[in-house]
């Protein structure tokens, strides 16, 4: 298939990703776009961990106040550059995940934030709702899945963009990577509320 500026233009709308880059990754996959987003994402990817090492020495702080005025959020997204930080792209990325914490209150950044007394209680509590009468290793099976399920509603890198539920937050941190060029990582995040 020939590879056609609308071709790599689609692609780089999708993405965010550089003419050149888009234009390497449709030619590896023979014109298939979505097989050049995979290709984008695992460039992204080995990319991503050799930068992993660098500091996030930049970034911004966003926040989001309801109109209501009674609940807010700051998050601070973290960069390598300043020249990252001051692009309109970036901030306005910091400003949507500010605004996804206001609606969904998460209680953790990642699930290694979350506390073992935490992890412990929510278990027992799954496991008096389990049948005593099945196997022990699907009681266990079913307990995992029910613990994963309830702490990915709490843990903003697990919950889905309120912006476009077909994203997970980490998914839009990564793309942030791929977009910009540079690790970009979600520091911290406070939400106050009035009651």
């Amino acid at each position: 298939m020939a590879i056609t500026t609308e071709l790599i233009k689609e692609l780089r709308d999708a993405t965010g990703v550089s003419v050149m880059q888009c234009k390497k990754a449709l030619e590896e996959a023979g014109g298939d776009i979505e097989k050049a987003k995979i290709i984008l994402r695992k460039i992204s990817k080995q990319s991503a961990d050799k930068k992993a090492s660098r500091t996030l020495g930049a970034g911004v702080v966003a926040t989001y106040v309801h109109n209501t005025g009674s609940v807010g959020t700051m998050v601070e997204l973290l960069c390598e550059t300043d020249f990252v930080a001051r692009n309109e792209d970036f901030k306005a990325l910091a400003k949507d995940i500010a605004m996804h914490i206001t609606a969904l209150a998460p209680e953790y950044l990642k699930m290694e934030d979350i506390k073992e007394e935490d992890k412990t209680k929510a278990k027992e509590l799954f496991e008096e709702g389990v049948d005593k009468n099945k196997p022990q290793e699907m009681r266990d099976k079913i307990i995992e899945g029910k613990l994963n399920a309830y702490f990915s509603e709490k843990v903003l890198l697990e919950q889905a963009f309120i912006k476009n539920p077909e994203l997970k937050i980490s998914t839009l941190v990564e793309q942030a990577n791929q977009k910009f060029g540079e690790r970009t990582e979600i520091g911290r995040f406070v939400r106050f509320s009035i009651n």
